[in-house]
């Protein structure tokens, strides 16, 4: 009877143990926002990662080819990434949930799943819309349900820690292709295209927000918009959405976008994008000191606005973009075996190469690893830069822990030496 009683009440504990190991949730208190992963607490160390040999761009996909060509391109990219502090990687669908697994078990690295919820398109009936109209019915019906499809596939994946809905969707509203763009400046322009085709777009993420909690009440729904535009539509029409997050290039500082969050929706803000490239503008060469820099500042700004440290408390970490240089991102299917530097818009925030009237940002070199020729097998050798070693060093502060504060997130950034870094990435290229 006893041995019957105990082995009831050691399955129950597996249960409940089982159960707990899949939560994520988000935590809002007098102390501000934080995200609770299997009841502890969580800072995204996060990056934006992919797989694309040169010569290839988005057209291909490591996920259809054989397992032990995925394992060994994942041994050679998530050991970096583990060694580098990274504990998340932001990833599009199209992964099959046992290599999320995969990489958590193997590697102790997250995945968040990002739907890109018709930013580049949509299928109907078998036919691809590549421009969509969020106001349009059969967009809405397609979309939704392939968000109920995902939820349905990824919800009991070890490994899942969040889904994304969309990438910087609000600036499609503008641009007709993938490529990023200058920004229209005519402000009664914005105003009009947010509520023509803007508030459908934030109604609609709503949607499907619910629709994922309705199927997995384990894991957090985050929207990705650019930067701070149409904020106060999403304030009005994204309650149920649980974190706010946004691609953000605002150069060395984010400025006031965590107190503008905190107070326009009171919920966290997660930078699902941010960073710099590695080319210099100005003199036409690599400039890895500069990357590095603006990197560190931005995940100073990150660490400073976390939980409980007194400032805007509502940050939960960031995606650094990104892992490797894609080499097909200007023009995207030509040029691929060219890393081309040609400057496709302009940012003033990157003062370092900026000269106003002039392109600045290179789309190819934004890796915070070059990348090297592709073998016969279809491999590829990373070559880490300064803001690899440099944001090494930035994650090993955990600005969560019970003894952190402003004092010690400052220290410990102060002692960062980009110069240092910057040895170490040329040093072990030159080895190679």
């Amino acid at each position: 009877m006893n041995s019957i009683f105990l082995r009831f009440f050691f399955i129950i504990i597996a249960f409940t143990s089982c159960k707990t190991d899949k939560n994520v949730s988000v935590l809002n208190d007098s102390k501000g926002i934080k995200l609770v992963v299997n009841g502890k607490d969580f800072i995204i160390n996060g990056m934006n990662w992919d797989y694309f040999p040169i010569g290839t761009n988005y057209a291909y996909s490591i996920w259809q080819k054989p397992d032990a060509f995925i394992k060994t391109a994942l041994h050679n990219e998530m050991t970096l990434l583990k060694e580098m502090g990274v504990n998340t990687i932001r990833v599009y669908t199209g992964i099959q949930s046992k290599w999320i697994t995969y990489i958590y078990e193997k590697y102790g690295i997250y995945t968040m799943l990002n739907h890109s919820f018709g930013r580049y398109g949509y299928s109907h009936n078998g036919k691809w819309i590549p421009a969509t109209d969020y106001d349009n019915k059969n967009a809405q019906e397609a979309l939704l349900s392939e968000i109920e499809i995902m939820a349905k596939e990824y919800k009991n994946t070890p490994g899942l820690l969040l889904y994304l809905l969309g990438n910087e969707n609000n600036y499609g509203l503008f641009w007709s292709g993938a490529e990023t763009e200058d920004f229209p400046d005519d402000e009664n322009e914005k105003k009009k295209i947010g509520e023509t085709r803007g508030r459908a777009l934030y109604k609609l993420m709503n949607k499907a927000a619910i629709k994922i909690k309705s199927l997995d009440k384990n894991h957090p729904v985050a929207i990705c918009n650019g930067d701070v535009l149409y904020i106060d539509i999403v304030a009005e029409e994204c309650k149920d959405v649980d974190i706010y997050g946004t691609n953000m290039y605002r150069g060395k500082s984010f400025d006031v976008a965590f107190e503008t969050v905190k107070n326009k929706l009171n919920k966290p803000i997660l930078f699902t994008e941010f960073g710099a490239d590695a080319y210099n503008a100005i003199e036409n060469k690599e400039d890895q000191k500069m990357q590095a820099f603006y990197m560190v500042e931005n995940w100073k700004e990150i660490y400073q606005n976390a939980y409980g440290l007194g400032k805007a408390q509502n940050s939960i970490g960031g995606f650094t973009f990104q892992f490797s240089d894609g080499w097909w991102k200007y023009k995207q299917d030509y040029n691929l075996n060219v890393q081309d530097t040609v400057s496709t818009w302009a940012n003033g925030g990157y003062a370092l190469d900026f000269v106003k009237g002039k392109d600045n940002m290179n789309e190819e070199w934004f890796g915070i690893c070059a990348k090297g020729k592709t073998d016969q097998k279809g491999f590829y050798q990373l070559k880490p830069r300064a803001a690899y070693y440099a944001l090494q060093e930035v994650h090993k502060l955990n600005p969560l822990n019970k003894e952190s504060n402003q004092h010690k997130i400052i220290n410990h950034f102060n002692k960062i030496n980009i110069n240092n870094a910057l040895t170490k990435a040329l040093t072990i290229t030159n080895k190679k």
